[in-house]
């Protein structure tokens, strides 16, 4: 694909490769307009000319960006773009914009052949489930469920890939011997897939207990020689019970990944939510509705028996056809030999033609003796199930002649999960044999789990209860600090975890756009400066001299204790040390006072001044 541009539709720089398949080669990109990290898949160019599948795959693609759901990828666009090989040849190349996932595919983690812990293998594929039933509720068959389409992020969170794109390959009339990894997508393979017919969720249930069975065991249930060799397998055998791999898992783990790797679809659940309800339910300790590994082996046995005799039969057959002598050699007269003996020995045709006349004659005159009175009929009464699970209810019925048909499960708050609930037609009711009898069981107590909807948006939470049969309720404000946005979820009512009828109210909490300031006079200045910021308030600092308080103080604050909106900057007055005082200088120094009496001199009296004479 060198002949892929740099830049796809103007805005997507086209990166590095990090992922190649049989269909298209993934990149790494950057969305120049909205800023941020894309996975691009480009279909491969031989495939883009196919103008039925460049339809096909953008229709299918614009189904997928529909789908919304935290286990799914993302698909954020698509587009095509005109590409000109070096020979001058212009193809539309169609191309899908996907969320990036930072992480490794399970694939990676299955490379080394080793089971992975039951409770990591359940959560993996819980989070498969999850993705499938919002799916299939939105009309999206995967079709291609296996190891390398789903991504494990560094945080633990599922993510299924590939949704649509499956499925236009699908469509596309390519066999299996036409892709790159024959083997790797055989093994996945829904019996109605590899039979060609028409494919339903329950295909990916399939596909999806294949996965299931390979995180338990460390290998896929079915393995070949090739594609068809393994195809085969998923059309006519029947796989070993997990346990019988690594023996520590339990019985009732091996009944949920054999009833969704049954060959009729029927049998299997009948959809992703009662799968997972019955997965978690097998390593929360709980009961399960699929029957026993010994349930499906009687099954295998007597499905094998009945496939085995026409088979036989028809060899025979063929080999006393193969053994019969077919000579042409004459012996005189133009006839072969046989044909002579059969000239003169004709006469038991006749005979045989007549009793047979004579037969026919009878059968009908016993007809005409008898048609007025009506077939003899066995009736039998639907039995009494009550407190039988479904293995035990299947025999009963099939006892007394009738068969058995698994109905939905029915929530009930007094039957134990698994057991009996009721019977079309129902208990007691006279049938003839042979009738068909739909046997529902108790799906346990009418209540569903409130999901954890803390830090989304309300349109997210709403959507979450949505999905569990909840009603969203009142909803409520809180004061909180900024490590929670604005209008986030910060709590429920019921809350997360909660067993509730379906359709219970959920009232929400939320956070609210203000924040509870406390009072901070008499702190330092760093600690009310910390305080502010984990509030998302800003902060202005203002010094004032003080001598009654230590430096670093804070004397005021500009708005005081209470309730202030988010963004608003608080100004804070901080004591500082006065200046110290000026220096003063120094008196000068006197002598000391003696001790001997001062002698006082006499006065004297100074003569009189006498006026110059006046010379003139």
């Amino acid at each position: 694909m060198d002949e892929i541009p740099r830049v796809l539709a103007g805005r997507y720089e086209v990166g590095e490769l990090i992922g190649r398949g049989g269909m298209a080669e993934v990149h790494i990109g950057y969305d120049s307009r909205l800023s941020r990290t894309v996975a691009i898949k480009v279909l491969r160019s031989d495939l883009a000319r196919d103008a039925t599948f460049q339809a096909r795959f953008r229709r299918e693609a614009q189904s997928s960006a529909a789908l919304n759901h935290p286990s799914i990828v993302a698909v954020y666009d698509t587009g095509e773009e005109q590409v000109t090989s070096s020979s001058g040849r212009t193809t539309t190349v169609p191309f899908i914009v996907m969320e990036y996932v930072e992480g490794h595919t399970v694939r990676s983690l299955l490379s080394g052949g080793d089971p992975v812990p039951i409770d990591e293998a359940v959560e993996i594929v819980a989070g498969v489930l999850s993705a499938l039933e919002y799916s299939h509720r939105e009309g999206i068959v995967h079709r291609d469920i296996k190891p390398g389409n789903i991504m494990l992020t560094p945080t633990g969170a599922v993510k299924v890939m590939d949704f649509g794109i499956a499925r236009a390959i699908a469509d596309s009339a390519a066999t299996m011997t036409q892709t790159h990894a024959v083997v790797g997508t055989a093994q996945y393979l829904s019996p109605e897939q590899a039979r060609g017919e028409v494919v339903d969720a329950r295909s990916d249930l399939y596909s999806t207990g294949c996965l299931l069975f390979e995180l338990l065991t460390g290998q896929p249930p079915f393995t070949g020689d090739s594609a068809v060799a393994v195809a085969y397998q998923h059309v006519r055998e029947m796989p070993k019970a997990p346990s019988t791999i690594t023996p520590d898992i339990p019985e009732v783990l091996d009944r949920v990944v054999l009833k969704s790797l049954a060959k009729d679809r029927e049998d299997r659940y009948a959809d992703a939510a009662h799968m997972r309800t019955d997965l978690l339910a097998a390593v929360r300790g709980g009961q399960v509705q699929a029957p026993t590994a010994a349930f499906w082996a009687a099954g295998a046995a007597a499905g094998a028996a009945a496939a085995t005799a026409p088979l036989g039969a028809a060899a025979a057959t063929r080999t006393m056809t193969a053994a019969t002598p077919t000579t042409t050699a004459g012996n005189g007269n133009g006839l072969p030999p046989e044909d002579e003996d059969r000239r003169g020995s004709r006469w038991w045709v006749w005979l045989l033609a007549l009793l047979g006349v004579a037969a026919a004659a009878g059968i009908v005159a016993l007809i005409v003796t008898r048609e007025d009175e009506p077939p003899p009929v066995t009736v039998v009464a639907v039995p009494d199930l009550t407190g039988m699970d479904q293995v035990e209810a299947r025999q009963e019925l099939e006892a007394d002649g009738l068969v058995f048909a698994l109905g939905e499960a029915v929530q009930s708050d007094t039957v134990e999960e698994g057991l009996f609930v009721e019977a079309t037609p129902a208990v007691g009711t006279e049938v003839e044999t042979g009738e068909t009898v739909t046997v529902s069981f108790s799906a346990g107590p009418s209540a569903v789990e409130v999901p954890d909807v803390r830090g989304l948006d309300q349109d997210q939470a709403t959507a979450e209860l949505q999905r569990a049969e909840l009603e969203r309720g009142r909803v409520t404000e809180e004061n909180v600090d900024a490590s929670v946005a604005v209008g986030d979820v910060i709590s429920s009512s019921p809350a997360a975890g909660e067993a509730v009828p379906p359709g219970t109210t959920v009232d929400l909490v939320i956070a609210s756009a203000n924040v509870d300031l406390p009072g901070l006079t008499g702190r330092t200045e760093a600690e009310a400066s910390q305080i502010l910021s984990d509030l998302d308030l800003g902060v202005r600092i203002v010094e004032q001299e003080s001598g009654d308080f230590a430096p670093g103080t804070v004397l005021e604050q500009s708005h005081p204790e209470g309730v202030v909106e988010r963004g608003t900057t608080v100004t804070l007055t901080v004591a500082i040390a006065p200046p110290e005082p000026e220096p003063t200088t120094a008196p000068p120094t006197t002598e000391p006072p003696t001790t001997e009496p001062p002698t006082t001199a006499p006065p004297t009296t100074a003569p009189p001044t006498e006026a110059p004479a006046d010379e003139g």
